[in-house]
């Protein structure tokens, strides 16, 4: 056998296990990172000393959804310049150094700290994750949207499962530690084999100008939106946050028509994004406590079942949007947000329901609408466009909270009895899957517009086309070799029949300010035309230089399954 074959195949294995521990850790990260938003602390306010108010606790608990809307833009910027892997690690380290710290929490002050720390760590783990699967094939692409999918549909259910019959209320700080602890051992495996591959040189170089300013934009909105979230929690009348809710969605909306990456092509994944952000979590959140056993559902142990059919659905789904060709993907992104829309109109014909299969559809619907949605809109974007939208995507979770909480405050101010209790929670979700419903049929609305005012398909943008190193629908670094495509260290043709290695690993995330790919040998090409020797490599040419929150729970209560106004009042 030649030394050609034997040189790519250790790179070759080397990728194929890079593959498999990404996967494994997009699986594991994107839950951790998501479970991380919902404000649980109420449910297990009975065991907090006396000496802590229910309502400081309740407002510092909340603070991890402003920090991660507050870091994901500049998460977005970071990952440009560091890479993906070295913002896995840090993040997953401020994880899980809040989760050791939180058995020792003893104050307001310390637990606002420490839920801070979790949302800035979950904060730098989502974009990393998205830089990550964007530099793989398109498979990981699809796990990675419809795994965000699926946590953001079992986030509030995650967060509620290890409160039950807790005998501490700083379970709420750390839910899940061990599972922390794996994710660091996964992150540094990646970090090694990362690092083995010879992709150590930062990204600074992929992004111009334009990206560079436009990615920071994000963080206005963001600090505005959070800065709204916290004002809120002093008692606002519902009609004011209502109010402020549906502004600060518009001003989203303003911001990703105007200031996107990528023309037409970059607002269909920023609308799409926004959308999924406001409905999903928070519909999601009100869904399961209108199940819960005190209010009359069928409780979580018995939601369960819906939440992993739901989940298996989802990712299988986004695994059979990333084998369609570019025509069916704008087709498939709208079908994914109409099966949203289906899923909320499941959500007010068939919930509340005691039990049986009457949740597994609105759930399924959610998160399979949800998965396709998203894995069709960052398949035609390049790194640049996704990561602006994935900026707008955390504003858009907290501004969904709070309008859904403000539905719920309108719903719930003139309920006396726990009878009343329970059909003012009913009452507000069926409302809110309402106005939740019609924002999505407006997003499809615009994108269906844009489809129509762009003849070229948006996989083929500027901003792709110098960001992407595969194609939608690409092949594996495998297939990409096999094609031509530089996806790693690779053997390039020379005169002689063999493959020869190039000098030096090459970063599957090529820069796209001077983007080297083989050319295909012509007749100049030719041993002795211009002046080198038989047998040498050809020089690639380079191109020229581009340029250019609070969740909504209901009243605290001690336990996820007591009934209704066992709790402490809201103040």
């Amino acid at each position: 056998m030649t030394a050609g074959p034997k040189g790519v195949a250790r790179p070759l294995g080397v990728s194929a296990v890079l593959d498999v521990v990404l996967g494994l850790l997009v699986a594991v990260v994107l839950p951790l990172a998501i479970v991380a938003i919902p404000n649980t602390v109420s449910v297990v306010a009975a065991l907090l000393p006396p000496e802590i108010s229910q309502i400081a606790m309740v407002r510092a608990h909340g603070l991890a959804l402003p920090a991660m809307v507050l870091t994901v833009p500049l998460a977005a910027v970071a990952v440009r310049r560091v890479r993906a892997a070295p913002l896995l690690v840090a993040g997953l380290t401020l994880l899980a150094v809040a989760d050791a710290a939180g058995g020792y929490a003893d104050s307001t002050l310390l637990v606002g700290v420490l839920r801070v720390l979790h949302g800035i760590g979950a904060g730098l783990l989502v974009p990393a994750t998205l830089a990550a699967v964007r530099e793989r094939s398109p498979l990981l692409r699809a796990v990675w949207g419809g795994m965000l999918a699926v946590s953001l549909l079992a986030a509030q259910a995650l967060a509620l499962w290890p409160l039950d019959q807790v005998r501490s209320w700083r379970v709420t700080l750390q839910p899940y530690p061990m599972l922390t602890g794996v994710a660091l051992a996964l992150a540094a495996v990646y970090l090694v084999l990362w690092m083995k591959r010879g992709e150590s040189a930062p990204a600074g170089g992929g992004t111009d100008a334009a990206e560079r300013g436009r990615l920071p934009v994000a963080v206005v909105p963001a600090a505005g939106i959070a800065a709204l979230a916290l004002g809120s929690t002093f008692d606002w009348p519902p009609d004011l946050l209502v109010g402020a809710a549906l502004l600060s969605i518009l001003v989203l909306f303003g911001l990703a028509s105007l200031r996107t990456l990528g023309g037409a092509g970059g607002r269909v994944p920023a609308y799409t994004m926004l959308a999924v952000g406001v409905v999903v979590l928070p519909t999601a959140a009100q869904v399961t406590y209108v199940e819960l056993g005190g209010l009359g559902g069928p409780g979580l142990s018995g939601l369960w079942p819906a939440f992993v059919i739901a989940g298996v659905a989802g990712v299988v789904a986004a695994a059979l949007v990333s084998r369609l060709g570019d025509g069916a993907v704008s087709l498939a992104g709208a079908g994914g947000l109409v099966l949203v829309v289906a899923g909320l109109c499941a959500v007010r014909l068939l919930l509340p329901s005691p039990g049986g299969p009457a949740p597994i559809i609105p759930l399924v619907l959610l998160g399979v609408g949800a998965a396709v949605a998203l894995t069709s809109a960052l398949r035609s974007s390049g790194l640049g466009a996704a990561l602006f939208a994935l900026s707008l995507f955390f504003p858009a979770v907290l501004s969904g909270f709070l309008l859904g909480s403000g539905v719920q405050f309108m719903s719930l101010k003139d309920a006396a009895t726990s009878q009343a209790l329970v059909d003012g929670f009913v009452g507000a979700l069926h409302l809110w899957a309402l106005i939740a419903g019609g924002l999505v049929v407006v997003v499809i609305v615009l994108c269906s517009v844009l489809a129509r005012r762009s003849p070229a398909p948006a996989s083929v943008t500027a901003d792709t086309a110098a960001e992407d190193p595969l194609p939608p629908g690409g092949q594996s670094p495998a297939e990409g070799l096999s094609a031509g495509r530089v996806t790693g260290p690779v053997m390039v043709p020379g005169p002689a029949p063999e493959l020869e290695p190039l000098t030096g690993p090459r970063p599957s995330w090529p820069d796209p300010a001077v983007r080297a790919e083989p050319e295909a040998r012509g007749e100049g090409d030719r041993p002795g035309r211009d002046g080198t020797e038989p047998g040498a490599e050809p020089r690639p040419e380079p191109r020229p230089d581009k340029t250019g929150t609070l969740p909504v729970v209901p009243p605290p209560t001690p336990s996820p399954e007591d009934a209704p106004g066992d709790g402490p009042a809201r103040t």
